[in-house]
């Protein structure tokens, strides 16, 4: 039973298996990169707003629960279940919240793979004014951005709707 359900999963989510894959894959590349030419370095700066930084991050977003690394993998694990238990209704928003899942459970799989096997975060993105990021951390937000905006669209059409019967 568990493999057939396995097989049709698979089946019938293969563009979004593969662009995941391609979200990790592009996330665990440019990691390597920074380990490899920007630890230890400081910032390289790329333009007069925009540097590379190489941060060796053990918290969460705006440098809070700094070195909760254990208590920010369980806390990936939960998301990863409830985005996994909502998926079916994060589904009827459409393409674009379909979009905004897999961009959410790549990011959070790539930066879960950090956690698990360096001990931290590794962040580059340096816009000065922001926290440093990385490519799974965009991902995340742009995954939240298109699902919040898929379900307002929802609600706004869901609103007219009411109006035109009332």
């Amino acid at each position: 039973m568990l493999k057939l359900r396995l097989k049709n999963f698979f089946t019938n989510n293969k563009g979004g298996l593969i662009t995941a894959a391609l979200i990790i894959a592009l996330d665990r590349a440019s990691k390597i990169l920074a380990l490899k030419l920007l630890a230890g370095k400081g910032s390289v700066e790329v333009f007069p707003f925009f540097r590379l930084t190489y941060v060796e991050n053990t918290g969460a977003a705006f440098g809070s629960f700094k070195n909760g690394n254990l208590f920010l993998v369980f806390v990936c694990a939960v998301i990863l279940f409830f985005m996994f238990k909502w998926k079916a209704e994060i589904d009827q928003y459409g393409k674009a919240a379909q979009a905004g899942f897999i961009f959410i459970v790549a990011g959070a799989l790539g930066n879960l793979y950090d956690r698990l096997t360096l001990g931290f975060v590794v962040d580059y993105f340096d816009f000065i004014v922001w926290p440093v990021f990385n490519i799974a951390d965009s991902f995340i937000c742009i995954g939240a951005g298109l699902i919040a905006l898929a379900a307002f669209k929802d609600w706004l059409n869901k609103d007219k709707e009411k109006k035109t019967e009332a």
